[in-house]
């Protein structure tokens, strides 16, 4: 009788590439689903007729939602087990899709994206959490990271290409129905390829926790969506952001005490978990840059149609994925993110001063430079990031730091829209102001104007990213020694990292 082979994997382990393809759809849908309905707007509103002042609430629903709801997601992922969790996130998300493309009225809409938002809360921690606890041997973790972190940078530019596709060759409600076969397809997969023996833990669940992270987060995520329409000095911006502060600081303060937290505070402490969340956030902020200005740029000044505007951005997409791979199978192992996270951020930087330079008579070969420059920015910031954003992490507390990552992505993106938003706003009310008559020429050059303004500032987050980084990522020699003097059992995958 032959003995057995100690170095083949468990047998869930030899489908680990195709649950890498499963969850890696998975987080496609939810991320895409951020940018995809934003092209679809217009044609909504004049199917719905509802205003232009509520337009914002189709978008900001789902990330209310998806972004109060994140740490809740990640502990009921550790609670009932990832698989379970994933699997009814998919087909929360895809009813949820399904009820907002047919939609017949503005508030049946809002609720649905609301819905898609609870549910894709529940789906993105569990997704990340499953690909953490599948991947424990170092090179294929940091493949499947590679790949995880490439999505996450280019599921916008995704969202914004095929949702031209859909509102120009069928209707704006297919930006929705979408979903319900992408989820199908995940849903069959995750059913086939998921073990269905997992381990769950503590199925209590600390309820004030909850009421001060989801309202905290609620409100921060509400302050700043509202900050562009209402105003910063408008009570209801100001005081959520207040609000905000305050319940949160009171929710950091329950964790400390409570006997099952729903964030155990040594998730976060750990310099190279921390690193890798604000990098995810600072990215986020940042990257709104180029989506939101970008696409206004193409459409009004080179009079672009949406499909064209989304394959515009596919030379991005294009060096994402070159980057990110050679990044985690080649750079990453031999530099670490203590040095390529922060480049990323710094060529980030230049790729929005590049665009600041803008023109009415630029074209798209000077937009083109500016594209590259970001795919490969986000291909070296994202992969790492999520990495070491959940390395080391215990298996019973995956959930709860894929939330974070999630979390980080969300809330940036929040902070990223409205400040920006804003700043641009600002600047192109102050050109007219400074240049009138309001002509249609002056208006034009104004967003113009707004947009160089966004850029530069988003410039400025990516610096402000790469001094963050490479303050608080570790060396891989300091990462090495702490690893080999303080080894912890139990984890999501290899050596633990110390506090």
């Amino acid at each position: 009788m032959s003995s057995p082979d100690l170095t083949a994997p468990p047998p869930e382990g030899r489908h680990r590439w195709l649950v890498l393809a499963t969850v890696a759809l998975a987080q496609l849908m939810v991320v895409l689903d951020a940018t995809i309905v934003n092209i679809a707007l217009p044609s909504a509103q004049q199917d719905l007729g509802f205003s232009d002042n509520d337009r914002q609430w189709v978008v900001t629903a789902y990330a209310l939602a998806f972004g109060s709801l994140l740490l809740l997601g990640g502990r009921l992922s550790d609670m009932f087990g990832r698989r379970r969790m994933f699997l009814i996130g998919l087909v929360g998300f895809a009813v949820a899709s399904a009820l907002g493309g047919a939609a017949r009225s503005f508030e049946f809409l809002v609720g649905a994206r609301a819905l898609q938002g609870m549910f894709a809360a529940v789906l993105a921690p569990s997704a990340l959490s499953v690909l953490t606890t599948t991947f424990t041997i170092p090179k294929e973790r940091a493949r499947a990271f590679g790949v995880f972190g490439a999505i996450a940078g280019i599921g916008g530019a995704i969202g914004l290409l095929l949702g031209g596709y859909l509102t120009e060759n069928f209707n704006w409600r297919w930006n929705l129905y979408v979903n319900v076969f992408i989820a199908a397809i995940a849903l069959v997969a995750g059913t086939m390829l998921l073990p269905r023996r997992e381990e769950t833990h503590s199925t209590q669940i600390d309820v004030p926790g909850v009421i001060l992270g989801s309202t905290g987060l609620f409100a921060l995520v509400f302050g700043f969506s509202q900050a562009e329409p209402k105003g910063w000095d408008a009570p209801l911006v100001w005081g959520s952001l207040a609000a905000s502060v305050l319940l949160l600081a009171a929710f950091v303060v329950r964790q400390r005490s409570a006997a099952h937290p729903l964030l155990p505070l040594e998730v976060v402490v750990d310099r190279d978990r921390g690193a890798g969340f604000l990098s995810i956030l600072v990215a986020g902020s940042g990257m709104f840059g180029v989506f939101l200005f970008l696409t206004y740029y193409l459409q009004l000044t080179l009079g672009y149609s949406p499909q064209q505007t989304g394959v515009a951005f596919l030379p991005m997409v294009v060096f994402i994925i070159i980057t990110a791979q050679i990044q985690t199978n080649i750079l990453v192992p031999r530099i670490g993110p203590k040095v390529l996270v922060p480049v990323g951020m710094v060529i980030g930087a230049l790729s929005m001063l590049w665009l600041s330079t803008l023109e009415a008579g630029s074209g798209y070969p000077h937009v083109l430079v500016g594209l590259i420059g970001m795919g490969i920015a986000m291909g070296s910031i994202m992969p790492s990031s999520f990495q070491f954003a959940t390395l080391g992490v215990a298996r019973r507390q995956a959930g709860a730091a894929s939330a974070m990552v999630s979390t980080s992505q969300q809330v940036g993106g929040a902070i990223g829209t409205a400040v920006l938003n804003t700043l641009a706003a600002t600047a192109a009310t102050a050109y007219v102001r400074d240049h009138g008559p309001a002509t249609p020429d002056v208006i034009a050059a104004g967003a113009l104007h707004s947009f160089s303004v966004a850029y530069v500032w988003s410039a400025g987050i990516f610096v402000l990213g790469a001094i963050v980084a490479a303050s608080l990522f570790r060396t891989r020699t300091d990462r090495a020694a702490r690893a080999a003097v303080e080894p912890t059992p139990e984890l999501a995958e290899g050596p633990v990292l110390a506090h």
